[in-house]
């Protein structure tokens, strides 16, 4: 390694700016033999962890083939750019403490701005300078952002002022004299040499050292192409029009240090600096040590003692003071791994949200899943409902001392509902310490043909044509049968450069978004271990590091989630409860099953049934005819792409109805037990359909290590990405082989495995899953008037329009009674009508929702009993062409009005503001309306024969609008 390093280097995080991922970065300064590498993104770090982890592969590998270790280093910060007229500053931070002060620093300014925007000023800076190395650089790259309204408390926007290099030199300088550099580049723009003197006397002058540097935005010269369309898409022009938009050149991309000296040969000083400041920085990111928050545990208790003493508790209760042998055994295995983990506060953390869910009134419904549900300690605590000692479930793949990752535990909570948690979660931790951990969206296929399209002067007809046999989003290419199939011909220059340019843009990063529920909490201040951002939504702020970002990491995160059934059942206990039908509950229903239940599921009656409600899955009940849960478990997890793709789905239900004889075949004697499989695969007779099994496969069958298969169940959850199965290929088949098995057996095993790359369920969650499945097949089994209203109140979920869930309750004996104006509320409901021999029975449901659109608080307070006449001047709402024009006349019967009788949007509220001051002008609102005439409208819906004034024919188009004839 030489001693030049590139230390301003951009990656595909400076989004529409950098033309190269991390990895491609931090492997072309290694192939050119650089001492090392900065990677500074504008106003973000969000790239640094790929970097970080793309360099540890890359000597993780050398380690591998016995090679000397890798001399080279990485260092991470940010650029900086100001929107105050400062030139950016890259800056590098020096210490742990210099990383809190700039993520802290960007923190600021992205609280200032909306999502996607930074808004910082030479201030915010300076008050924030310590222990971070700095280089100036001559120009601001600044493009404006849009400020959040209000701002923080107690901030204020910077004030925008023309500032020259020089002064701002001295002004960075009085920071520390010694953490200052000029950064100079050598664009070979023709002047570039008088340009290098220029600025070598303005850092002269302020004593200032130059620093050498590239201020890559790319790795390989190659690129530019790339670059010039990402920078048409940031411009939203194109390649033909954009003009002096794009570089000059193809320069800005990593090059050697013969190079680097050969162009700043006037300034040698320049290029030795790099090394200076490298030594300078000791900061890497193994220097980010995360530390969970600390739960409030009694006086005199550690928090790995009261969990264990609470969970212990809890267990008394459950089991009636008699704990199972094979639940102790459990409780102490967990109990360690968690005690060596130091996890115990995590545990206690979910927990107390969980409690804050069930405290509410009414409480909120929640339930844990995943693979927290292999889990002893989350099932007695309440967080999940599926009993891992009944179901012989995995806990490593939970929580394994084997592998250094955190567990991540997911918690469904009520659609409608889940903000009230959410809040919560911030309230008691602060802004500082709680956010939302990011989800990187990426170019997908469509989009890039679109987005690329467009750069390259491509019409629309001619992208949308591409793009219409595109199936799914998540491709890393975009096939040349495509082509084929539209009718473009892939030897046409422009056709072949936009298959070319959409495959190299393709999953690179577009923007970020929030994560649908990740939380990620701290004992200190979260916003000095990364930055955090403002959501899109109101109360909203997330970090800018995604799940494998958090995991590469070691963060812990807690997954809030929302799950619409929830919801519904909800409301389905709470109408059961209004109307007489039993006090129901989540862990009440599930226990005793029913086989009206499951005659039900086995005839694919399940519309509106959680997870078992799509054409597939009612198409695949009566085949596979459940009859007990587990059954169910199988039915939610063989739907799937992972085990159709695998060759599962068939076998399966040949063996499981007698029509094949599962088989299991036997190892050599040597290396194992004849049933090690059968043991594995009994329940599925033979066939592997959860991951868990898919893992449990690999380290029996095949001698995987717990890490190996840990690595295994990784690649298998790939779901929306491409790849990482092949790599167990020979290391699956040869360790089978090796211990006996027959290759085309190994082989097949194989092949099913390798289907959970497509997206494959974990028994455990499946489990949890499949309770659901059942608590809402019992309430439409048992209760279909309360089963429907509460899915149409808890609309939009599900794959079926109301219309639809409707009809399907009327099939099953519902009487669905129309709007009406005196009965009907804001949500459907129920209504009661005697029977022969007594008794109340579920009639049906009214409902305004569908045909009032209007907010609930402003319906409730205009609620009728007894309508008065038209004459009265009286409106239903006072939004023109509200209610009253929506809802049919059926809906004023009870009132004793007519169709034509009912009131209208155009009879005009009086409003009584007392008497008019004498000398006071009337008003138009002061009088009545006059009834508007009917405007035929043509076929545009332009209103026709209208003459005069433009807003008169506005206003004509208005009132046949709010008659509801437009």
């Amino acid at each position: 390694m030489t001693g030049f390093a590139e230390l301003i280097a951009a990656t595909n995080f400076s989004f529409l700016d950098g033309a190269s991922d991390a990895g491609a970065m931090v492997g072309r300064a290694v192939q050119l033999e650089l001492g090392g590498i900065g990677i500074a993104d504008r106003n973000t770090v969000g790239g640094v962890v790929r970097a970080h982890q793309a360099l540890k592969k890359a000597r993780d590998g050398l380690l591998g083939m016995a090679m000397p270790p890798l001399d080279f280093r990485l260092v991470v910060g940010a650029r900086l750019v100001f929107e105050d007229g400062t030139p950016d500053i890259v800056a590098y931070p020096a210490t742990r403490r210099g990383w809190g002060r700039l993520t802290r620093l960007l923190t600021v300014g992205n609280r200032r701005a909306e999502k996607g925007g930074c808004i910082l000023g030479l201030g915010d800076l300076i008050a924030h300078h310590a222990d971070m190395m700095l280089v100036v650089m001559p120009k601001s790259s600044a493009r404006g952002a849009t400020p959040v309204s209000p701002l923080p408390d107690g901030d204020a926007l910077p004030e925008r002022r023309e500032r020259d290099l020089a002064t701002v030199l001295s002004a960075v300088r009085r920071l520390g004299a010694d953490a200052v550099w000029l950064g100079v580049t050598m664009p070979r723009g023709g002047r570039d040499r008088r340009r290098l003197a220029r600025l070598g006397r303005i850092a002269d002058a302020a004593g200032v050292p130059v620093l050498a540097t590239t201020d890559a935005l790319y790795a390989y010269p190659d690129d530019r192409d790339l670059h010039d369309v990402v920078t048409c898409i940031r411009e939203r022009t194109t390649i033909h029009k954009a003009g002096r938009l794009l570089a000059a050149n193809g320069e800005r991309h990593l090059k050697p240090e013969t190079e680097i000296a050969r162009l700043f040969r006037d300034r040698p000083d320049a290029v030795a600096q790099s090394a200076r400041l490298l030594s300078r920085i000791a900061f890497s990111l193994d220097d980010l040590k995360y530390e969970y928050p600390h739960e409030p545990v009694p006086e005199g208790w550690t928090a790995q003692d009261w969990l264990e003493h609470h969970v212990w508790q809890l267990a008394l209760e459950r089991y009636d003071y008699r704990v199972p042998e094979k639940m102790r055994a459990l409780l102490h295995e967990e109990f360690a791994l968690i005690r060596e983990r130091k996890y115990a506060y995590y545990f206690l953390t979910v927990h107390d949200i969980v409690r804050f869910a069930r405290a509410q009134d009414p409480p909120i419904l929640c339930q844990g899943r995943g693979s927290a549900a292999n889990s002893v300690v989350c099932f007695l605590l309440g967080v999940t409902s599926v009993d891992p000692m009944k179901y012989d479930l995995l806990f490593s793949r939970f929580v394994s001392s084997e592998r250094d990752e955190p567990p991540d535990i997911d918690v469904d909570f009520e659609h409608e509902r889940r903000e009230e948690v959410m809040q919560y979660i911030y309230r008691r931790y602060g802004r500082d310490r709680a956010a939302i951990a990011a989800t990187v969206i990426h170019y997908r296929p469509k989009s890039t043909v679109r987005e690329v399209g467009k750069a390259l002067g491509l019409t629309e007809d001619v992208t949308q044509r591409l793009t219409s046999t595109v199936w799914g989003s998540f491709s890393s290419r975009f096939q040349e049968q495509r082509f084929a199939e539209t009718g473009f011909d892939i030897d046409n220059p422009e056709i072949a450069r936009l298959r070319e340019m959409v495959d190299r843009l393709l999953e690179f990063p577009r923007h970020l978004s929030q994560h649908v529920g990740g939380f990620v909490l701290t004992q200190g201040r979260l916003d000095e271990m990364v930055p955090i951002h403002n959501g899109a939504m109101e109360d909203r702020t997330f970090i800018e590091w995604d799940k494998d970002d958090i995991d590469a990491l070691g963060l812990m995160k807690v997954d809030i989630l929302a799950l619409g059934m929830l919801t519904c059942i909800r409301k389905a206990f709470d109408l059961m409860r209004e109307h007489g039908h039993g006090d129901h509950k989540l862990d009440t229903i599930a226990v005793a099953e029913d086989d009206r239940v499951y005659n039900m599921l086995c005839k694919g009656d399940s519309i509106g049934v959680f997870q078992v409600e799509s054409r597939a899955q009612i198409n695949m009940l009566p085949r596979l005819r459940p009859r007990m849960l587990y059954d169910l478990v199988v039915q939610v997890a063989i739907v799937r792409p992972g085990p159709i793709e695998g060759d599962m789905v068939h076998p399966y239900l040949r063996r499981r109805s007698g029509k094949e004889v599962a088989e299991y075949p036997s190892p050599d004697p040597k290396f194992g037990p004849p049933d090690e499989l059968k043991q594995l695969l009994r329940f599925t007779y033979g066939v592997p359909l959860f991951q868990e099994q898919a893992m449990k496969l690999a380290i029996v069958a095949a001698g995987f290590t717990p890490n190996e298969a840990n690595q295994l169940r990784k690649a298998m959850a790939t779901f929306r990405k491409v790849g990482g199965m092949d790599n167990f290929q020979a290391k699956l088949i040869g360790g089978m082989v090796g211990r006996g098995y027959e290759r085309e057996f190994a082989e097949r095993c194989f092949k099913q495995i390798e289907g959970f790359g497509s997206y494959g369920f974990p028994e455990s969650h499946a489990l949890s899953f499949a309770r659901l499945v059942y608590v809402s097949s019992w309430i439409k089994c048992f209760h279909p008037a309360v089963f429907c209203c509460a899915l149409l109140n808890s609309q939009p979920m599900g794959f079926y329009a109301p219309a639809q869930l409707v009809r399907d309750a009327v099939e099953h004996g519902v009487t669905v009674l129309p709007v009406d104006v005196n009965a009907s509320g804001w949500d459907n409901s129920l209504e009661s009508s005697p029977v022969r021999g007594g008794g109340p029975r579920e009639a049906g449901w009214r409902g305004l929702q569908r045909t009032s659109r209007l907010r609930l608080p402003l319906f409730q307070a205009r609620r009728l009993r007894r309508a008065p006449p038209p004459s009265c001047g009286w409106s239903p709402s006072p939004c023109r062409g509200g209610f009253a024009s929506r809802l049919s006349a059926g809906g004023w019967v009870s009132t004793g009005l007519g169709r034509r009788d009912r009131p209208r949007p155009d009879h005009a509220v009086r409003q009584h503001r007392g008497p008019r001051a004498a000398g006071e002008p009337a008003t138009a609102r002061d009088e009545p309306a006059r009834r508007r005439r009917r405007v035929p409208i043509d076929r545009q819906g332009a209103p026709r024969g209208v003459v005069g004034r433009p807003q008169d024919t506005a206003k004509a188009a208005c009132a046949v609008r709010c008659r509801g004839r437009a």
